[in-house]
Order: structure tokens, then C-alpha cells, then sequence
């Protein structure tokens, strides 16, 4: 089952000087390195549109489908991390508040989800 759509991907390869869709797929390293470079100043990003169909079958493979999807849950963390959103989406309402209160928790609270994200959802998942 898919986890990980190339639409999404696409949509955040727009964004993808920042690692917003290295994030996506599974892969924080070279997000964070996309971050802090500009998408290894625009030519790492360039290359990513081509790489895009490889990384949405390698994370379906790697994560667990189930009843959180993960394409709703990163468009929340994308868009309204801040607010928490996304945290009220997978069920923690705890954090969720807390990252309503402080901004994401000051923003460091966004960071750790965006390295992260995806095992919390597969942790769900197979939970349920």
C-alpha cells in the first residue's frame, strides 16, 4: 500500500531547497544538509526532481500504511506545525496544546517532527 505519494513530493520539491521532501521521504540527513544549503545550492534540488519516483517507492516500502496518513500528517507539519496541528492529527493532544501555546515549542518542537515524523506515524500504525 502506498505511504508516500509523488504528488506530495512534487508539491513539497517546491519547497525543496529548505529538505522539505528529503524530510518527507525518510531521509532527515540529507534534509538538514538541504536545509542549511539550499538544496546543495539549487543543483542537489534540480537533480531530486528526477529522483522523486525512486524515493516515494523506497518509503512505501519502509513505512507502515495504516489509519494515520502520512501524506495528511506531513501536509499539517508543512503548513501548521507551528499551531500543532499535526500532533492533534496523530492523536497527542498533550503536545499538540503545548505546541499550540509555544509556537511549535519555540520551533525546536517542529525540527524534531520533521526528522521523526514518519516513525511516529508507523509506530501508530502498527499499533492499531
Amino acid at each position: 500500500m502506498n505511504t508516500h505519494s509523488a504528488v506530495i513530493g512534487y508539491l513539497l520539491w517546491i519547497f525543496g531547497f529548505m529538505g522539505a521532501h528529503r524530510f518527507y521521504y525518510g531521509r532527515p540527513i540529507s534534509g538538514t544538509i538541504y536545509f542549511f544549503t539550499l538544496g546543495l545550492f539549487f543543483i542537489g534540488w534540480i537533480v531530486d526532481l528526477f529522483l522523486i519516483p525512486s524515493m516515494s517507492r523506497k518509503a512505501d516500502i519502509t513505512y507502515t500504511a495504516g489509519i494515520i496518513d502520512y501524506n495528511i500528517a506531513w501536509i499539517l507539519l508543512t503548513f501548521l506545525g507551528v499551531l500543532g496541528v499535526h500532533r492533534f492529527y496523530l492523536g497527542k493532544w498533550v503536545t499538540g496544546l503545548i505546541y499550540l501555546l509555544t509556537g511549535g515549542l519555540f520551533l525546536v518542537g517542529i525540527i524534531y517532527d520533521f526528522w521523526t515524523i514518519n516513525e511516529q506515524i508507523s509506530e501508530i500504525n502498527l499499533e492499531k
